[in-house]
């Protein structure tokens, strides 16, 4: 019997283990089927469905002007697909849920393509009638029903649609959000602003690319997880938003220089051209346009020239070497020196000044004198005279000025500036190096550099760092501030500065600055023109330029001006002098906050004076301030604009309207530039400005028959200003400098490589 129940246990462990191997095999190979021939179909469901710590972006945060008007913020944008199969395990709900999608969009196909057209037209019902059925046919995942991305207001209006609006489940209708960054403002200060590639969503350069940290925020993480038969997003970690930056920039002085600085160079066929605008307290710098010709002849912002250009700076170094002589008292500025005819050899190199083709020459000048005259024999002749033994003391009262110095600006690509120092042992250094570096020759200074002295020069000595962002914010609550910093206490004595300071005046009073001079104040400033040296030694093109700053008596901006342009004539007074002035006035105007109790005169009428233009405005402005008026047409009636002049009298303002003739050039002279363009070009002209204030002169005479679309050029004026008669800047000839270069210490410029000879 023993034996017996041995092999009944035996025969029933065969039994349960057959079953478990079975059962084993089984579990083995449902897994093999699901790992292999089921794959696709779960892995698809899990990342549908169950995504475990998902990275969200957060919002790139804004960058506001000065004044708080949007450049650049980031926007949501959204690419739209249909899932054509449903996702579910259950096979009997799948097919069923199938059926309905597939039923449910076909009967709202029509109404599905219409609405799309409606609301996207430039795609036509039957195209996107096409691109839907195509995506059936196929059975596809994630089919783009529209091949670019679309604003949020579009993709609200798109959600709305029949079959669209009964939520991803039911339509399959799904969108990838992505965050596009937008300029309000396009191009304006493109450079500085920065950009954002929308491939890599990386900040590439600018401001972007400098406060990237604080402007991309940090990201979040979450996971999707099932709760009553429905897949929510948890959130583990919540995105923080990036935070806004404040920057200097003045959106209406922006533009100014923008459109100033272009009208020049398509004036004089410029290549490049910058202008930079800073406030001398704090070195905010309020406008920053970097201007280059293109391949269809526009100029666009494609390279940031203005702190990028490592460039010999010409002329404008001149009182950068006087300060230096002023700091070591080894000249006066009343000082003589004979410049004779324009020419002086110099250890077997002629010295030329830009007039020396005359034969005449500036004879005996004064150290004043030369820098209003821009002599470069006589400023040469006295920095070799005073520091031709000891050139390491010049150069190291340039660094102790400031003028090398690396201001350490955020903005990629800047560049500090490059000044050689001579070697103990005089290898690096020649007999004519001192007296060529002495007129802004062997060095290299971007633009913002050479700025920033004249800068320091107006804040009286005190040189600031420039500086393009104020603040930090988030939620609108200031998380950070980026206050003024001082670069240099004090750049020299009271008395070099002083010195610098009055011969900086003479230049735009009375010497070749007195094109940036305006009659409402007073400039103070240095003119550059130099040679910019090609292949083969050869001159290809000149580089000009203004630095200053106004007004002269209590400083509260500078400005620079550069211009590249090839071939004759060139001069930084003449070209670049017009664009600060304009630039100038139109800052001036726009800070001039009048007294009107000062401004009251008892002598004589109180009435307002109305301008030349739209006399329905007017009427309606001295209807609000209960003046009385007299027109000779009825105002309730006129539904068009009323063009005239306006006469004033004690008691009463006389509106007389101007009769237009539709194929005649009407008189514009007086009217502001507004109403001038809207006129002019509503009769079919183009308009060009010139200037800044009222319309003083038209290029077209008044009464001209008009041929539509020909140009005229209005010149504008500020009120009381004149119209000056100074003497122009003389274009600096091809060899006003030198001859030749010492080839023993300065080496043959190589191909495409940039040196200048100034005026």
């Amino acid at each position: 019997m023993k034996y017996f129940a041995n092999k009944q246990i035996i025969s029933h462990y065969h039994v349960i283990a057959f079953v478990f191997t079975l059962l084993g095999l089984a579990i083995v190979g449902k897994a093999a089927y699901t790992m292999f021939f089921k794959r696709a179909y779960w892995g698809e469901m899990a990342n549908r469905f169950v995504k475990d710590s998902v990275v969200v972006k957060p919002m790139r945060g804004n960058i506001y002007s000065a004044d708080g008007q949007l450049l650049a913020t980031s926007l949501p944008e959204y690419t739209i697909y249909l899932d054509y199969i449903v996702s579910e395990k259950d096979s009997v709900r799948r097919e069923k849920w199938q059926r309905e999608r597939d039923s449910l969009r076909t009967v709202k196909l029509d109404s599905i393509c219409e609405g799309l057209h409606r609301i996207l037209p430039d795609k036509s019902v039957s195209w996107y009638k096409e691109r839907i059925v195509e995506g059936a046919k196929n059975k596809k995942h994630y089919w783009k029903i529209y091949p670019k991305r679309i604003s949020f207001i579009d993709y609200k209006e798109v959600k709305k649609l029949p079959f669209f609006n009964l939520g991803p489940n039911k339509s399959g209708f799904q969108c990838e959000e992505f965050h596009e960054m937008k300029k309000p403002f396009g191009s304006l200060a493109a450079r500085t602003i920065g950009e954002i590639d929308g491939q890599s969503d990386t900040a590439r350069y600018g401001l972007q690319y400098a406060y990237d940290s604080l402007l991309r925020g940090t990201p979040g993480i979450v996971h999707r997880q099932r709760v009553h038969n429905r897949y929510l997003p948890i959130v583990d970690v919540p995105p923080e938003n990036g935070a806004d930056i404040r920057t200097t920039i003045n959106v209406q002085w922006q533009d100014f220089c923008e459109k100033a600085i272009v009208d020049k160079l398509k004036e004089i066929g410029g290549s490049v051209g910058v202008v930079i605008l800073m406030e001398v307290k704090t070195g905010d710098v309020k406008a920053i346009v970097n201007m280059t010709r293109c391949a269809d002849g526009e100029y666009y912002e494609v390279k940031n020239n203005a702190l990028t250009n490592l460039m010999e700076p010409g002329s404008v170094f001149k009182p950068m070497s006087f300060m230096v002589a002023f700091e070591d008292r080894k000249i006066k500025i009343d000082q003589t020196v004979d410049v004779g005819n324009g020419v002086r050899q110099m250890y077997g190199r002629k010295m030329k000044d830009h007039n020396w083709r005359r034969g005449n020459g500036y004879g005996v000048i004064t150290v004043s004198e030369c820098l209003e005259k821009s002599s470069n024999v006589g400023v040469s002749v006295l920095i070799d005279k005073n520091y031709h033994d000891h050139p390491e003391q010049f150069v190291n009262g340039l660094y102790k000025i400031g003028v090398a110095e690396d201001l350490k600006l955020d903005i990629p690509g800047y560049s500090r500036p490059n000044i050689r120092r001579p070697k103990p042992d005089g290898s690096n250094w020649s007999k004519t190096a001192l007296a060529w570096m002495s007129i802004g020759y062997e060095t290299q200074m971007s633009p913002m550099s050479v700025l920033n002295f004249y800068n320091g020069v107006a804040n009286n000595g005190r040189m600031m760092r420039p500086r393009f962002v104020t603040e930090a914010l988030r939620d609108g609550e200031v998380i950070k501030t980026y206050p003024p910093q001082v670069v240099r206490e004090k750049m020299c004595s009271d008395y070099a500065l002083q010195n610098i300071q009055t011969c900086l005046r003479r230049v735009v009073s009375r010497g070749l600055g007195n094109r940036a001079g305006s009659p409402n104040f007073s400039v103070s400033g240095k003119t550059g023109t130099a040679q910019v040296w090609g292949k083969g030694g050869f001159t290809s093109s000149y580089l000009i330029s203004f630095a200053g700053y106004f007004p002269s008596e209590a400083p509260k901006y500078s400005c620079i001006v550069c211009i590249e342009k090839h071939g004759l004539p060139a001069s930084g007074g003449l070209h670049c002098g017009p664009v600060f002035r304009q630039v100038a006035e139109m800052v001036m105007s726009s800070t001039v906050e009048p007294t009107l109790a000062e401004a009251k005169d008892t002598l004589r009428s109180h009435m307002p004076l109305v301008d030349y233009g739209n006399l329905m405005y007017a009427n309606r402005v001295l209807s609000d301030l209960n003046v009385a008026s007299d027109v000779n047409w009825t105002p309730g009636d006129a539904d068009h604009s009323v063009w005239g002049r306006a006469v004033s009298s004690n008691k009463k303002v006389k509106l007389v309207q101007m009769s237009l003739t539709e194929d005649q050039v009407p008189d514009v002279k007086g009217m502001g530039a507004r109403d001038a363009i809207y006129l002019l070009e509503k009769m079919g002209l183009h308009v060009r400005l010139q200037g800044y204030g009222r319309v003083v002169s038209q290029s077209l005479p008044a009464g001209q028959t008009i041929k539509r679309g020909e140009t005229v050029v209005l010149q504008l004026h500020m009120t009381g200003a004149k119209k000056d008669d100074f003497v122009e800047d003389e274009p600096v000839a091809p060899d006003s400098v030198a001859e030749k270069k010492d080839s023993a210490v300065v080496p043959k410029p190589q191909p495409e490589q940039k040196q200048l000879v100034q005026n």
